[in-house]
């Protein structure tokens, strides 16, 4: 240990003629340990929800979509994804057909997006299995109470509560694709409502409904063509780099996008809102790091004959500026040690116990998600250190210009 740390280390351990020195160093330290652990606790609960948010997403739509640009759909779908097949780190792929569509019950009638799938594959690749929280995943022909068989439809919660139906209701479907002449009626087909799912997703619960991937080829007048291929990987991490690895074997006109890339603005937004609640949060650093440039500047008033007879006996002014400098850091260090013990208390109890619940009638999930990263505590930890470290120079240096004539003269 330097004699330079020691003595700066004895310094804030000592008790000073000025009892309003120390107690402005605690509350240097106080307010170090609020903004270092505040950071962490937000920063952690944002990556909770975007945690939340992303798997939902990527939960409905799968990892990539492969679509063709210039047309409605492709036709050699199964020859696509024997091709994709090889490529590595792709788990699954299942075809699908989705357009707009109407929806008519006998007590309202709506707007919607229409998914036609084979059940057996896009459990594979979405998930939908999982989010179905009513009746079955039922796809194919059922028999209801009036002996007829009509192809299944899963609804969206919200959809199926704006339509008024139940398990075994009938609905009517319209589809206006393929209207291209005057006079010419739309597709209308039935189905006999089977389950519902709900994702979390307003938009996905409230406008979508799943039908078999031959219904809907059918209803939308698309022959065997289909309107894309679904593709989930080992690594949804992987999807943007794979979806260009795809575009390269493809080619046009057929063009892979990745689950961040069908929702660029909102993933693009959440990144914005973590780095805008990390800076307005600093300030809380910020305002303790001002505690601290005080602090020093008053110990270097009270410890001015200190300091004339360090110099006296041989200390250069490097090692005065190294102890007022220590001085600032040791503040800054151990509140940035405390805020982070702190935050991670904090994070850890509510992953643990989730304490703070959240009314599951407003928002996707019923308690507060947290999710600790490394990297967040590693930037905040250095955040913290580095303004301290800041707040420390210029105290630091107008300590190292004293003369020590001077110092001791008026002592």
């Amino acid at each position: 240990m330097s004699y330079e740390f020691f003595i700066a280390t004895r310094y804030l351990r000592s008790k000073r003629k000025t009892g309003f020195i120390s107690l402005i160093t605690y509350i240097s330290i106080f307010g170090v340990v609020v903004g270092v652990a505040a950071l962490i606790i937000i920063l952690s609960v944002m990556n909770g929800f975007e945690r939340e948010v992303r798997s939902r997403f990527i939960g409905v739509d799968a990892h990539i979509q492969i679509r063709q640009t210039d047309a409605v759909g492709f036709g050699n779908y199964e020859e696509i994804i024997r091709r994709l097949q090889k490529v590595p780190h792709i788990r699954a792929l299942a075809p699908f057909v989705q357009d707009k569509a109407l929806i008519k019950s006998r007590e309202a009638t709506t707007g919607l997006f229409v998914k036609g799938v084979l059940p057996e594959l896009e459990m594979q690749v979405t998930d939908i299995g999982k989010n179905l929280n009513f009746g079955q995943f039922n796809l194919g022909l059922v028999k209801g109470e009036d002996d007829r068989e009509l192809p299944g439809i899963v609804l969206g919660f919200n959809l199926a509560d704006k339509l008024v139906v139940t398990i075994g209701d009938v609905v009517t479907i319209v589809s206006f694709s393929g209207m291209d002449r005057l006079g010419q009626m739309p597709q209308m087909m039935q189905f006999r409502v089977t389950g519902y799912f709900e994702t979390g997703l307003f938009e996905y619960d409230d406008s979508y409904a799943y039908i078999s991937l031959k219904s809907a080829q059918k209803l939308f007048q698309m022959g065997e063509k289909v309107s894309g291929i679904e593709i989930r990987v080992d690594n949804y991490n992987r999807a943007t780099s794979l979806a260009k690895d795809i575009n390269k074997l493809l080619g046009a006109p057929y063009k892979a996008v990745s689950w961040f890339d069908m929702n660029p603005n909102l993933f693009a937004w959440m990144q914005i809102e973590k780095w805008a609640a990390f800076v307005i949060l600093s300030l809380i650093i910020l305002v303790a790091a001002f505690n601290i440039v005080s602090t020093l500047i008053m110990v270097t008033m009270e410890k001015t004959r200190e300091i004339g007879i360090l110099k006296s006996m041989g200390a250069t002014s490097q090692s005065i500026r190294r102890i007022f400098t220590f001085e600032g850091l040791v503040v800054g260090v151990v509140g940035t040690i405390l805020g982070c013990l702190i935050g991670y208390g904090f994070c850890w109890a509510q992953i643990t116990y989730k304490f703070f619940a959240l009314p599951s009638d407003i928002y996707i999930i019923s308690w507060l998600p947290v999710v600790m990263k490394w990297t967040d505590f590693v930037f905040i930890g250095l955040a913290g250190i580095i303004i301290t470290f800041l707040a420390s120079v210029y105290p630091a240096a107008k300590a190292a210009r004293l003369d020590p004539v001077v110092a001791i003269r008026y002592e």
